[in-house]
């Protein structure tokens, strides 16, 4: 089996078998059915096998079924990089079986709980050359750490200080107890080295381990700008959190900010990879358009996209507003 399938196989997470959404390998969309779809690929290349079941979900024979992983294993073996996410390995089998029947195609993809045809979407992958007018300045962070996702529209976020915009900007003291930390570290006087720390970290800094190497960065926390999506308690807040997190872990983010809000936020604009964070999430459905604190004409296309294929939260017919749920519980 080629590496990309090893990697996969071995490399996914497990399948839970918590959630009720889950497809009938345990898995959904949004945990590992690429790890699925992986393994049973490789089992396909040893046994010639399609696997138990699937036959429930398609149409078709299974001398078919068969043609199709031959066809899907080959495409997957000299994808470069292979599908590592359930987007990617839904728009590879789309691509391969695109001449075969739809109901076997969407039945594969249900299979394994994959992205269906009607909910992908099309993402724009360049960020502005020239600074958009209203910018106060602009950073690239260092990786986003998973936990530092809090919803979906709100990222707690580290910034090097050897970034131009940081470097003129750091507090003497914050530079001095970095220093002292190092040396602590040093002896092996780790408690001293956590006090230090700790004076960095209410300073509004952190030191970071990257690729083992110490990082002295400052913390921000950004509010995605012209989008609101649902609070944690609501219907739909955990998916969009989790939305954000797979678009964003372990991604260096450029920030564009554009001022503060009333919580002390970076309200700003944020490219994972090329990619316009709040055009993936609203045409995900993952979230509305702000119009009450942004204006631009795009977003609200974006939203209305996702309105008209019904996905995401639009999948109810009224969602509540996050606005809505917010005032409703002030009063």
């Amino acid at each position: 089996m080629g590496n990309a399938l090893r990697f996969l196989y071995g490399k996914c997470c497990k399948p839970s078998t918590d959630d009720e959404s889950l497809g009938p390998h345990g898995v959904s969309a949004a945990t590992v059915g690429v790890s699925a779809l992986a393994h049973d690929l490789f089992n396909f290349e040893i046994t010639s096998q399609v696997p138990e079941g699937l036959g429930r979900y398609v149409v078709s024979s299974r001398k078919a079924q068969s043609k199709w992983y031959r066809k899907i294993l080959e495409a997957w073996k000299q994808a470069k990089p292979p599908p590592q996410t359930a987007e990617e390995a839904s728009r590879l089998v789309i691509e391969i079986l695109k001449v075969h029947q739809k109901a076997d195609v969407e039945g594969l993809l249900s299979f394994y709980g994959l992205p269906l045809p009607h909910t992908l979407v099309e993402l724009s992958t360049e960020a502005p050359v020239s600074l958009p007018e209203g910018i106060l300045f602009e950073f690239q962070t260092l990786p986003v750490d998973p936990k530092a996702v809090a919803d979906g529209d709100t990222i707690t976020v580290y910034v090097s200080t050897s970034e131009p915009v940081m470097s003129s900007s750091v507090p003497r003291e914050v530079i001095v107890a970095a220093a002292q930390r190092a040396k602590a570290r040093e002896k092996k006087d780790y408690t001293k080295a956590d006090e230090l720390h700790q004076k960095i970290i209410e300073s509004g800094y952190r030191v970071l381990n990257i690729q083992n190497e110490e990082v002295l960065a400052r913390k921000f926390r950004i509010r995605l700008r012209g989008i609101d999506a649902p609070e944690s308690q609501m219907p739909f807040g955990k998916e969009a959190q989790e939305g954000l997190l797979k678009i964003v872990q372990w991604k260096s983010l450029k920030v564009l900010v554009y001022g503060e809000d009333q919580y002390g936020r970076c309200v700003a604009d944020i490219y994972c990879n090329g990619v316009f964070v709040q055009e993936a999430m609203l045409k995900k459905g993952l979230a509305w358009h702000y119009v009450t604190y942004d204006k631009r004409m795009v977003l609200a296309k974006w939203e209305k996209e996702a309105r008209q294929k019904r996905i995401g939260l639009w999948a109810s017919s009224n969602p509540e507003k996050p606005w809505d749920w917010r005032r409703n519980r002030r009063v």
